[in-house]
């Protein structure tokens, strides 16, 4: 599958997205700042990333954490999965939030989250007075014991 491509201004030097192993389902997104962000534990930035994508309708990309970094210094999507439509012309961009306990500076080129493409389906609801029934019912959010 190929997906349309294009690099903002002044952003030749990043690379563009791309797998860091052959076996990566993500595509590396990098921070394309003109100056260093300097994100203080418990605070979030928008941290753009030099390019725009066009998508196939029916797909959408997804914008995860890199586990290294959510790991080592608490840094995480804040919105995770961020969901790009495949009708948005626009800059990516990535809500990062510090959740650990030490301030991080971000640099450009810094690797600083994913991007997965996901083929969507698209539903249609259909209203009815009662849904049928299952086992499990209305329980959720830990109605079947703590382990």
């Amino acid at each position: 599958m190929e997906i349309r491509i294009r690099r903002r201004p002044g952003n030749g030097d990043l690379p563009l997205p791309e797998p860091a192993t052959s076996g990566s389902a993500g595509l590396d997104l990098r921070a394309a700042v003109e100056e260093e962000i300097f994100l203080p534990s418990g605070k979030r930035a928008l941290v753009p990333t030099g390019f725009e994508i066009a998508l196939p309708p029916g797909y959408e990309a997804q914008i995860r954490p890199r586990s290294g970094l959510a790991l080592r210094k608490g840094l995480t999507v804040l919105n995770s999965p961020g969901t790009i439509d495949s009708d948005y012309r626009g800059e990516i961009a990535v809500i990062l939030i510090n959740l650990g306990e030490e301030d991080v500076l971000i640099r450009r080129g810094d690797r600083i989250a994913q991007m997965v493409v996901q083929r969507i389906a698209r539903v249609r609801l259909e209203p009815v007075e009662k849904l049928p029934p299952t086992r499990r019912g209305s329980g959720g959010f830990g109605h079947s014991g703590e382990n």
